[in-house]
């Protein structure tokens, strides 16, 4: 299996439980892992044969900046979802890191698979 990956993308979207956080945007940054068979596109070296991941990256950062979700967890589903659902992936691994969510804590997170690997 191929994996197209892409490692840290940025943006910030209200997200968290407490009232505070609902009242204002934090930087999230996110990862995504997807199967793709390349062989075509590595024998045609054409961007319409590949997994089109400027789009992936530009959907995931639309949808999160969109929404309001309290739980990270609930952000990592749904962008599994979008990505799965609508670039026709069968398996995905999202990894959501909310930097310093916990004090004394530098990096906190979940990260999910989904899909047949």
């Amino acid at each position: 299996m191929d994996i197209i990956f892409l490692h840290g993308i940025e943006t910030n979207c209200v997200v968290g439980v407490w009232e505070w956080e609902k009242q204002i945007t934090q930087k999230i940054i996110v990862d995504v892992e997807m199967a793709s068979d390349i062989a075509k596109s590595a024998a045609s070296d054409e961007l319409e044969d590949t997994l089109n991941y400027k789009a992936v990256t530009e959907d995931v950062i639309e949808m999160l900046e969109a929404s309001r979700f309290q739980l990270i967890e609930t952000m990592a589903e749904e962008v599994a979802k979008l990505v799965m659902g609508k670039f026709s992936t069968s398996w995905v691994k999202v990894r959501i890191n909310k930097g310093g969510a916990v004090k004394n804590v530098k990096n906190v997170g979940v990260q999910i698979e989904r899909g047949q690997r």
